[in-house]
């Protein structure tokens, strides 16, 4: 059972167990310096293990991410930002079963059976996806604004770039990691808002900035991963 929980591990580098070493640390000592709440924290810890492993091309991401939506749910919840509510147990839940059965099938060989085959856009997609998200976003900005929701504009975006990306995750794009970049620097100011109101949900606003610097990491990541796998694609490896 231990050598088989280490083999997840086995091609992690060492800035790899580092950052998400020191994230755990930093998480749990704000917990109890801030007296944040538990599922705040365990929020935060599975959500950062869930993305560092999406970076990494790993399918298990979406056992960890299963829990974080649940969990990152009933927090939003509290600070009335209804869209990412609704965008949690709506679609991240559903579409959590969906990755996995999709990544999946779309792996690599049988000794990188957890690794996935990651694949790039168009530009005619680029195009067409962005004026799409712009055109949702206002209408549903309108939508939470009657719900009377904090920071409606700001929580749509967020909501339909979310949608967006996990629909570019399923199917493996790099560009999911350009779109995460610009939600999680939106997603910083709201629960940034929410903790200069109220001193609460530290380990949220934690989570975020970690996913920040983690999306910047996976962008890095899934170009080399791509570029790699289009070499052996040609050596017939």
């Amino acid at each position: 059972m231990i050598t088989k929980w280490t083999g997840y591990f086995a091609d992690w580098s060492w800035f790899e167990r580092l950052w998400l070493l020191a994230f755990t640390v930093v998480n749990v000592y704000l917990f109890f310096a801030l007296d944040d709440t538990l599922i705040g924290l365990i929020a935060s810890l599975t959500g950062m293990l869930s993305v560092v492993l999406v970076a990494k091309g790993k399918t298990w991401n979406y056992y960890p991410g299963i829990i974080n939506v649940v969990l990152y749910a009933f927090v939003a919840y509290g600070q009335k930002y209804y869209g990412e509510v609704m965008l949690n147990l709506l679609y991240f839940l559903p579409m959590q079963f969906i990755g996995l059965f999709m990544w999946r099938k779309n792996g690599l060989s049988e000794e990188k059976r957890n690794d996935v085959r990651v694949a790039v856009m168009t530009n005619r997609a680029r195009i067409y996806w962005s004026v799409l998200c712009l055109a949702v976003t206002v209408v549903y900005a309108w939508v939470l604004k009657t719900m009377g929701g904090a920071l409606p504009f700001i929580d749509s975006l967020t909501a339909v770039l979310s949608i967006v990306a996990m629909i570019f995750m399923v199917k493996r794009f790099v560009e999911q990691w350009v779109v995460w970049i610009i939600i999680d620097v939106l997603t910083i100011y709201m629960w940034l808002v929410a903790f200069m109101g109220d001193g609460n949900d530290v380990s949220i606003l934690v989570m975020w900035t970690a996913y920040l610097m983690n999306a910047i990491y996976g962008w890095l990541n899934w170009r080399t991963q791509y570029r790699m796998q289009k070499e052996e694609q040609v050596w017939g490896r």
